[in-house]
């Protein structure tokens, strides 16, 4: 593979360089910096590329929003992002070019480049046009999706409900499927209206601000 390296440490950035090389690939650029990623993204149009999500000057988010100019500037290309922390937010932004149908891309911590076949297996991944995230991400993804679900307060009576208004059924219906009466359907419809924020207001459908809430979580 053809491989730009984009890490402002040097000692890490030359470590990759020889632990590529010496697997048989290629490291056509080793830059510090976003603007020279871009550089050679553009200039080399590699199969991958291998950036740090904190680069000069300021050491936030240079190496990732450097990234995405690149996939701009060269649709498609490749991109294996690693980072010192678990960074949610940047995990958020990669996976959102993947919705959007872009994939080849990666997120990783440092450490795990130490395990060398595996980050190699997973360079091949992102080149390929796969996917991946390490795992304490996935993980770190899972809680913040459960703590910000807007339906977490629901029980699953109350989420049963809402499936059934999801799909259009009047209160009526929804008693006759689950076999209760319909004052307890009415209750649960309240209790969702409640726990959902959603006070009476003659401008909105509650019912269909609800069902929004539960198609978009």
């Amino acid at each position: 593979m053809r491989v730009v390296i984009a890490d402002d440490a040097v000692l890490l950035r030359e470590g990759l360089v020889r632990l590529l090389t010496e697997c048989g690939h290629e490291v056509v650029a080793a830059v510090g910096d976003g603007p020279a990623l871009v550089e050679a993204v553009v200039a080399h149009q590699p199969d991958v590329s291998i950036v740090d999500v904190r680069m000069p000057p300021s050491h936030t988010d240079e190496g990732l929003r450097a990234a995405v100019e690149a996939r701009t500037r060269v649709p498609l290309t490749p991109i294996l992002v690693l980072s010192q922390y678990v960074e949610v937010s940047y995990a958020d932004d990669l996976l959102g070019t993947v919705r959007s149908g872009r994939g080849g891309v990666g997120y990783l911590l440092k450490d795990r480049v130490a395990a060398i076949d595996e980050f190699l297996d997973a360079l091949r991944r992102v080149a390929a046009g796969g996917t991946v995230l390490d795992p304490e991400v996935v993980a770190q993804l899972l809680v913040r999706r459960r703590r910000d679900d807007p339906l977490r307060a629901l029980t699953p009576r109350e989420r049963e409900v809402l499936g059934l208004m999801a799909e259009g059924r009047s209160n009526g219906a929804i008693a006759r499927s689950l076999v209760v009466s319909d004052g307890a359907v009415e209750k649960h419809v309240r209790n969702i209206f409640t726990k959902l924020d959603l006070p009476p207001d003659a401008s909105d459908h509650r019912r269909v601000l609800a069902v929004l809430r539960y198609l978009e979580s």
